[in-house]
């Protein structure tokens, strides 16, 4: 694995091709409060790309933006619907060409409850996560090694889950139903930037006229 790490946007000269794997870190859970702090992204050889944004950022990064909105361009993620949200509400970007390894994991590992990272990376990958630096302080100024190195942890698995999901998704017959739902996400995640993150919009309620 090797980390770089950058300030406030990726280099020019940085190129991508074919898939990446992309995680956020934030100061907490509500969109409106808790600030993004670090976008994490990893090409499929485990290139690991920190763009860390400190307090007083513009979050003016044309070069992450225009990755996000590259749609030849696969995103993969773990819990999509958070990472774009923040992405949208602070970066401005849509997400285009977007894969979750926790919807593929709820659509195929149905047998289970348990569809966290750190499930999926111990169930099909044999790896063990560290969950140490969750609940760290993405906010400082400086960011800490070990930090760092938990935030690179969270991406450089993602492209293996994913061949293992494909591969489950096949064989239950749920690719198209998958891909409609990771079509769905930057919509989903606008709602919940909307403050619509608890309802569901496709309920029938009593109170409908």
């Amino acid at each position: 694995m090797n980390i770089t790490y950058h300030i406030d946007d990726l280099p020019n000269d940085i190129k991508f091709h074919g898939s990446i794997a992309v995680d956020t870190e934030t100061m907490g859970l509500n969109v409106n409060r808790d600030r993004l702090c670090l976008v994490q992204i990893s090409d499929i050889e485990q290139n690991v790309h920190l763009v860390h944004f400190k307090a007083n950022s513009s979050y003016d990064a044309p070069n992450l933006k225009r990755l996000m909105d590259n749609p030849t361009i696969l995103k993969i993620f773990h819990y999509a619907r958070f990472d774009i949200m923040m992405i949208q509400a602070y970066l401005k970007a849509q997400v285009k060409s977007v894969y979750c390894t926790k919807i593929a994991s709820y659509l195929t590992r149905t047998y289970t409850n348990r569809h966290g990272l750190k499930d999926l990376c111990k169930e099909l990958l044999g790896v063990e996560l560290s969950k140490a630096e969750q609940t760290s302080d993405w906010g400082a100024d400086t960011l800490r090694q070990e930090q760092m190195d938990y935030a690179s942890t969270d991406v450089i698995y993602l492209h293996q889950l994913k061949t293992k999901l494909d591969a489950m998704l096949l064989r239950e017959n749920r690719l198209e139903i998958a891909q409609n739902c990771f079509e769905f996400l930057n919509t989903r995640a606008l709602l919940d930037i909307l403050g619509m993150s608890h309802e569901d919009i496709f309920a029938h309620s009593l109170s409908t006229r």
